[in-house]
């Protein structure tokens, strides 16, 4: 079991990025990590153990941006460490995941063939690489529903661009995932609780469907690329 969350803004995310990584610490604490873009660019900080520390390395780095990803790591696949840490980033793209992807070695191998290295020893890296390989001759949506189709087991998966600084996706199988809805801003994360200090609303992903999220604007999608309308819940 892993946490994770995602901010889209018109304002810094990362010190909110933190403070919704510690209260889902209870989803594990090998390892974590932070991704934002910065003026095109995205910035990966990661490290072992605990949030505390991943903190102190951020402050270390300046680390800064108004679209974010974050993950607390309980290890599954590949020991705890810092390059087994999430987010998994190619050059075009960086993922979080909690849960477990089946077929990753299959995967894996399929993405070798074609020229892709990896980094790490976990079954989230592939996804990273699956995504920067359908984007070359498909559109963003449409390389979501193509990547979920390859993806075997279970999954909720927090995905930003390098390319696109407005969008970020999210994607559930299996494992649970919230959106939540801010003034010039959105979110995800493995539940509300974590997005609680920010957002007294929320809708909840179902099995097999994404969302394109961005700062004014959130869009639900069935596993075959369909809009949905998804109900919107006031936390108490």
């Amino acid at each position: 079991m892993c946490g994770i969350v995602g901010i889209i803004s018109t304002k810094e995310v990362t010190s909110r990025i933190i403070n919704s990584l510690k209260k889902l610490e209870y989803r594990g604490y090998d390892s974590a990590g932070i991704a934002t873009l910065t003026d095109g660019d995205i910035n990966e900080v990661k490290c072992e153990g605990r949030v505390d520390a991943l903190e102190k390395d951020i402050i270390k780095y300046n680390l800064k941006g108004e679209i974010g990803i974050g993950h607390v790591r309980w290890a599954t696949h590949g020991k705890p460490s810092k390059i087994n840490a999430h987010p998994h980033s190619s050059e075009k793209v960086s993922v979080v995941h909690n849960g477990i992807i089946e077929n990753s070695t299959i995967l894996k191998k399929f993405l070798e063939k074609k020229g892709y290295v990896f980094k790490s020893q976990t079954d989230t890296e592939v996804i990273a690489h699956l995504v920067t390989d359908y984007l070359k001759k498909n559109s963003l949506k449409e390389t979501i529903v193509k990547v979920l189709k390859k993806l075997h087991g279970s999954f909720a998966l927090g995905i930003i661009f390098k390319d696109k600084n407005d969008i970020m996706v999210g994607a559930r199988r299996g494992s649970p995932l919230a959106v939540g809805y801010g003034p010039n801003e959105n979110y995800l994360g493995s539940d509300s609780y974590a997005l609680k200090s920010m957002t007294n609303k929320i809708s909840y992903l179902d099995d097999g469907e994404f969302c394109i999220i961005k700062k004014d604007q959130i869009d639900f999608f069935n596993n075959d690329g369909s809009k949905i309308n998804k109900k919107i819940m006031n936390l108490s």
